[in-house]
């Protein structure tokens, strides 16, 4: 009985603890602080910090609706353009870490919850490695690719104008979208200053 007891126990801990990150804020309901320096790291953190905040925003209390919309029958679905968003943050976070980009790779499974906390998390994470980087470290990085026992490998210039810009593009897209849907975002956020008038 006591094993019962011990083994409950440490099984409602466990559950409990993976829990955790359900309860703490998402990042980029505002913009962060900006760098103290135009450093090259922190100029690329600041960049993505301007993405985090517009999807925080653009993805914020989607209903079921809005999910399931898309502007014609060719085009993707709200959600599926999260899910493509994911897939984004994805390249976008393991370009400073040096981990390769696996493909291909399915995110359908994956529903609106976990779609936006995780590519918020990415964004933060990413915006966190970029920050006080200077020129010769930057330089290093690239954005690598595996499909099929294929490697390729890129310039982190190609991070800018793929991935990071197509993230923005994105974005915009479920602006559009739920608004379209009947969902408009709020109306207090401001890009510019980023911070929301609530």
């Amino acid at each position: 009985m006591k094993t019962i007891t011990l083994l409950l126990s440490l099984f409602t801990i466990t559950t409990l603890m993976g829990q955790d990150h359900l309860t703490e804020p998402l990042p980029y309901h505002e913009i962060p602080e900006a760098p103290a320096n135009y450093m090259a790291g922190s100029m690329l953190a600041r960049t993505v910090d301007g993405l985090g905040y517009r999807y925080y925003w653009a993805t914020k209390d989607l209903t079921e609706k809005d999910l399931n919309y898309k502007p014609s029958a060719d085009a993707r679905t709200t959600l599926e353009t999260m899910q493509h968003l994911y897939g984004l943050s994805e390249m976008i976070v393991n370009g400073p870490q040096g981990i390769a980009n696996v493909r291909p790779v399915d995110y359908s499974k994956m529903g609106y919850e976990e779609l936006r906390s995780k590519t918020l998390l990415n964004f933060k994470k990413t915006s966190d490695l970029y920050t006080g980087k200077m020129a010769v470290e930057v330089e290093k990085m690239t954005i690598k690719f595996s499909a099929n026992g294929k490697e390729s490998e890129f310039p982190l210039w190609n991070m800018i104008n793929g991935p990071i810009s197509d993230a923005i593009y994105h974005t915009g897209q479920v602006v559009s979208f739920r608004r379209s849907s009947g969902n408009p975002m709020h109306s207090g956020v401001n890009v510019f200053i980023g911070k929301t008038k609530e």
